[in-house]
């Protein structure tokens, strides 16, 4: 299982480094259902590692001169205040809660990735040098509490609702806005993370091992940015993303009515809810392009 787990810690900073984020909807999944950690635990060993690998991640993004400094501490000052108090909250919120509201965040995710990106709002230039410009502030600031809090809350809801933010309200480019919302995020994961101090117990030796190897992945996700094209792989991640909420969702509810679902137990029946969505979405996608007709062609 050690192995499983750190192959899966390669592949949040492989996430990070080449998205901008989805580090924190593997991670959580990976302290609980392989490393066995209580919920709220997970939750704050989760936060620490994110941030951690976010501001490795961070650096070979601000070499590149592609982080907009003062967007990004705008938004960043204001997520780390909604991850604090939500982070102290957290204690008085059932774990049982706590894992649906993520796994509900991980449905969000998905969604969001497998939508198709509209056009930047900002010129196309990702490597632009940082230009005063005026930004909404009371926006930016509620947004950044909003997304603050629910990180606070559940540990994920990072990058995804993040780059979105940086591209709407901070005019950015989506290449600044990825390497933006690494800042961001290591600000509200650490903030995040000494909500939670304190009121749980964190093994840091795992964290540690985990961060090491999320790092690596991180510096594997960089390398990789020019090479993959971006809108397969944000596609691809958003279906396994859905095949992972399926699987906490599948724990955690049944756990409402009194049930306990179990790997061992119900295997087959969890193998199938999972498989399910892929399935339908391959036979939806040979329907439609078989429906589509072919493009007309064009007279010269």
């Amino acid at each position: 299982m050690l192995v499983i787990g750190l192959i899966l810690a390669t592949l949040i900073g492989v996430s990070l480094g080449l998205l901008g984020g989805g580090g924190s909807i593997l991670t959580v999944p990976t302290l609980l259902y392989v490393f066995h950690l209580p919920a709220r635990e997970a939750i704050a060993t989760s936060l620490l590692v994110v941030g951690t690998t976010s501001l490795a991640a961070l650096v070979p993004h601000a070499r590149a001169g592609r982080v907009q400094w003062k967007t990004g501490a705008v938004f960043g000052v204001a997520s780390m205040l909604g991850a604090f108090v939500a982070g102290r909250f957290a204690s008085r919120i059932p774990e049982s809660i706590l894992l649906l509201g993520f796994g509900g965040m991980m449905v969000a995710t998905a969604i969001a990735m497998m939508r198709k990106r509209r056009p930047d709002a900002a010129p196309a230039d990702a490597d632009a040098p940082e230009t005063p410009t005026s930004l909404p502030i009371p926006l930016i600031l509620a947004e950044g509490l909003v997304v603050g809090a629910v990180t606070g809350l559940v540990g994920a809801g990072g990058g995804f609702l993040v780059v979105p933010a940086l591209v709407l309200l901070g005019k950015l480019p989506m290449g600044q806005a990825v390497a933006t919302s690494l800042m961001v995020i290591a600000m509200k994961s650490f903030a995040g993370f000494a909500g939670y101090a304190g009121a749980v117990h964190v093994n840091y030796s795992l964290a540690a091992m985990v961060t090491v190897a999320a790092v690596l992945g991180s510096v594997l996700g960089g390398s990789l940015v020019s090479r993959v094209h971006p809108d397969s792989l944000r596609k691809g991640f958003g279906w396994f993303i859905v095949v992972m909420s399926i699987f906490v969702l599948g724990q955690e509810v049944p756990k409402l009515f009194g049930m306990r679902v179990s790997v061992a137990t119900h295997g087959p029946q969890l193998f199938a809810a999972m498989v399910t969505p892929l399935v339908i979405a391959a036979v939806i996608r040979l329907v439609r392009d078989r429906v589509t007709p072919p493009p007309a062609p064009t007279s010269a």
